[in-house]
């Protein structure tokens, strides 16, 4: 299935990752539905113009999933230009600094290390904000965090996995962040110099969306949990929630 189709990208000044995880085929041949749920980067960089494309899409939900810190340090999504319900779902504690990561040769190691961390220690938190999402809060829904790869990513993995979308295109879906990145290091050269200097000093596995790292991490997940409903047991997720998820989520193709 093609993941690089018009319709998933929505296309704004400063905000590089938004994207609608709709229009892939879930299981028994159902559609997951287009418009209901999107995934981003840092909507705390939305310009004007970008909040009137977001206000057409008709968002009513903003799921955050960054640090207490990040959102002190340079804000969240602008509410007082555009009213949504607003929750705050930090995935981990603190962001990582380079001397607290292990020493590693290869993007997927770092990658595959981060991510059992983060799912790991934010089992409650990935579980508040899958149940936030499928008690069919007001939609059309964003989740986002800094990026929209890392944090964002996995919560997508599982929205996605237990809908019953193909492994591979899960990691396709999430290898449309590696251009993402190289569209935010280009607007952070002209339009937010700071950025980019952060961006600049960070190891570049930082910034890196290897695919191969989610499927190693699948794969991974698959044989100690079996399918994507263990995955999710793993995490606290219940049945019922992902049954719920499924009839918002699946329609007919």
């Amino acid at each position: 299935m093609d993941t690089t189709t018009p319709h998933r990208l929505v296309p704004l000044q400063a905000v590089h990752n938004f994207r609608d995880i709709g229009g892939y085929l879930g299981e028994a041949d159902l559609m997951v539905k287009r418009g209901v749920l999107y995934r981003a980067d840092g909507l705390y960089r939305l310009t004007a113009s970008d909040i009137e494309v977001v206000r057409t899409l008709g968002i009513k939900t903003v799921i955050d999933l960054r640090s207490g810190d990040e959102l002190n340090n340079v804000g969240t999504f602008p509410r007082e230009a555009y009213e949504v319900q607003f929750h705050h779902v930090p995935i981990i504690d603190t962001t990582w600094q380079h001397s607290d990561v292990p020493d590693f040769g290869q993007d997927t190691d770092f990658l595959i290390w981060a991510y059992t961390e983060m799912l790991s220690e934010g089992a409650a938190q990935f579980q508040r904000a899958f149940s936030i999402i499928s008690d069919w809060p007001q939609t059309p829904l964003v989740y986002h965090c800094a990026a929209g790869k890392d944090r964002t990513g996995l919560l997508t993995m599982l929205l996605l996995g237990v809908l019953g979308v193909d492994d591979d295109v899960i990691v396709r879906d999430y290898a449309l962040s590696e251009p993402a990145m190289v569209r935010m290091m280009e607007w952070a050269h002209t339009e937010y110099p700071d950025l980019e200097t952060r961006m600049a000093a960070s190891p570049k596995y930082f910034l890196s969306a290897n695919p191969l790292a989610m499927t190693r991490l699948i794969k991974m997940l698959r044989e100690q949990h079996k399918d994507f409903y263990g995955i999710a047991a793993s995490l606290g997720i219940t049945e019922p929630a992902i049954e719920s998820l499924k009839s918002m989520m699946l329609i007919a193709n």
